[in-house]
């Protein structure tokens, strides 16, 4: 009964959790689970609309430009590069969080600005994307490209196209902004006086997702 209450006391005293991890962690895990929800209902209502429709623009059409690269006909090659930085980026914060947990401060710093770099080159490159689609008359509500078949394809490709990718780039924006909060904080050395870098390997969770989920938006959107 006493242990029981003793850790009751802790739960609510901000301490650790029955699951046995600190409640911060804890709430960082509920709110991505339910993020993923939202991720999940639009990726499933894209794949019903996509995979219910008759045909469908072949992305290899659709995304074959690369910056600097004229006309070049180089199916996926730059949306490849993307998810590369992507993916690093999220190595570079296996490597910060870690850097947390042997208390040094400078290897944290080091590989939280590697990651914000990342993070801001891979919002550059959906920048870029996204303008030269524009320019060639995709947007909400215009769909220039036709299905694989030669028909006229409707607008829910781009509706669903910019929406999603737009919604992870804004989680993408928010991760950069989080980071760099972090990395302040970090060069301070708040962290160190608190005696722990527990909030790295919180926002680290964050971004991991998002890493996560682009995967699922590259599989549904450049691969099928």
């Amino acid at each position: 009964m006493d242990t029981a209450v003793t850790a009751k006391k802790k739960w609510w005293a901000g301490g650790y959790s029955p699951f046995n991890v600190s409640y911060g962690k804890l709430m960082m895990w509920y709110f991505l689970m339910s993020d993923a929800f939202t991720f999940g209902a639009l990726l499933i209502a894209y794949g019903t609309i996509r995979f219910s429709s008759p045909s469908w623009p072949d992305p290899n059409e659709v995304f074959k430009s690369f910056p600097g690269m004229g006309h070049a006909n180089l199916p996926l090659m730059f949306v490849s590069l993307m998810t590369f930085i992507l993916i690093m980026s999220s190595v570079t914060m296996v490597l910060a969080v870690h850097a947390g947990h042997m208390r040094d401060k400078k290897a944290v710093a080091k590989w939280l600005m590697w990651t914000i770099v990342g993070g801001i080159a891979f919002l550059s490159c959906q920048a870029w994307e996204w303008t030269h689609l524009f320019h060639e008359g995709a947007w909400w509500g215009r769909n220039p490209f036709a299905n694989v078949d030669g028909t006229q394809a409707s607008t829910n490709f781009t509706n669903f196209f910019f929406t999603i990718t737009g919604f992870h780039g804004l989680h993408v924006t928010s991760g950069v902004i989080l980071n760099i909060v972090i990395l302040a904080n970090v060069l301070k050395g708040t962290y160190e006086h608190r005696g722990h870098y527990e909030m790295v390997e919180k926002v680290g969770l964050y971004w991991h997702f998002v890493d996560l989920v682009w995967v699922f938006v590259f599989t549904c959107f450049y691969l099928l």
